[in-house]
């Protein structure tokens, strides 16, 4: 059995082809990200990856539309997306497959 701190991963990505990591592989990345009100990502896509954001906590802004607490978001290769904070949030992202280098932004 192996610990790690979460506080020591890169942007809280656990799991995937990067370092350090807890577990690495190809086949998927994992992160638990803290974000703070007011944080914003810029329009972007993914050409390989599926993304999959589960709102853990917190309220944000994908596309204009409002997600919280339990909302799942599933975005598919090619579809491009946002990302505001609008309350303090915690989320669980996974992308599948793990593909390093697969932001683009629009």
């Amino acid at each position: 059995m192996r610990k790690f701190q979460l506080q020591d991963m890169v942007k809280g990505w656990f799991v995937g082809n990067i370092s350090p990591v807890a577990l690495r592989t190809g086949a998927c990345e994992v992160a638990v990200k803290d974000f703070q009100p007011g944080t914003h990502d810029p329009r972007h896509h993914h050409k390989v990856a599926t993304e999959v954001t589960v709102i853990v906590t917190g309220e944000v802004e994908m596309n204009g539309v409002r997600y919280g607490r339990g909302d799942i978001v599933v975005i598919e290769p090619g579809e491009s997306t946002d990302f505001k904070v609008l309350s303090a949030a915690t989320t669980v992202v996974v992308k599948v497959p793990g593909a390093n280098h697969d932001k683009y932004l629009d």
